[in-house]
């Protein structure tokens, strides 16, 4: 593809996939330094989404930092226009391999993540959900997103690399901001009722936390995990439970 490279695996064929049924898809954004490639190699969560049903769209990151590739996703950096890129990725994806253009759920993981949540923040409407992995915000954090948006944000208790509060990076030059700060951010964009939760709760090793009284078409969920920085093992049937919750197959609008 002339504006970037990606990795695709698709799912087992099944009976849907046979009467040329689109799979629906996750597109995962690698961390820093990572590709699509790499990506493709975390078996136990591509697995677990592929015996979903689901695709798996693993692109790579072209600007580069110190030799290691990075999403483009701070205010003022220079490179390719990440977000116009992705969209090439699915449509192109959608074309050659018969999967959904409409039914994406988009994550990413540590840097992916913070693209992520800056291209919700600024397009909510681009996918129908995200579902950012160990990534916030960094600091000067944004004053504002906009909404609604479908948002299920995964970390890891003991994550070191990019902890709940945050840590400085490059002597000071960048600052990643606190989590639980980016929350309130997405409180505020999906109007919600307040910030206590309305639901807490455990699913095996996972506590989440979810806000249900928000604005029509929004959903809020954190859900944090004993381990560091990683892909938690279960992620994927956890965030696909959620997504099929949120958006259902005739639901594809946005």
């Amino acid at each position: 593809m002339d504006s970037g490279r990606y990795h695709i695996v698709l799912p087992p064929p099944d009976e849907a996939n046979n009467a040329g049924t689109a799979a629906p898809v996750v597109m995962v954004l690698h961390g820093y330094g990572g590709s699509g490639a790499g990506v493709l190699k975390m078996r136990t969560m591509v697995d677990g989404l592929t015996q979903r049903g689901y695709a798996v769209i693993a692109p790579t990151a072209e600007r580069r930092n110190g030799g290691n590739r990075i999403w483009v996703f701070y205010p003022g950096w220079e490179g390719r226009d990440d977000a116009a890129f992705l969209r090439d990725v699915v449509a192109d994806a959608a074309n050659r391999f018969n999967v959904s253009d409409t039914r994406v759920l988009l994550s990413g993981f540590s840097a992916g993540a913070f693209m992520v949540n800056y291209l919700a923040c600024a397009t909510p409407e681009a996918y129908p959900a995200y579902a950012p992995v160990s990534g916030g915000f960094w600091r000067p954090m944004p004053t504002s997103c906009k909404g609604p948006v479908r948002l299920f944000h995964t970390h890891g208790w003991r994550d070191g690399v990019v902890p709940l509060e945050g840590r400085k990076l490059s002597n000071g030059k960048f600052e990643q901001g606190d989590i639980f700060a980016g929350l309130e951010i997405w409180r505020d964009a999906n109007g919600c009722d307040g910030h206590k939760p309305g639901r807490t709760g455990q699913s095996g090793s996972f506590l989440y936390r979810s806000w249900n009284e928000c604005a029509p078409g929004a959903a809020l969920q954190l859900a944090l995990f004993p381990g560091g920085h990683q892909v938690p093992k279960g992620w994927a049937d956890l965030v696909l439970d959620w997504f099929e919750t949120q958006v259902p197959d005739d639901d594809t609008d946005r």
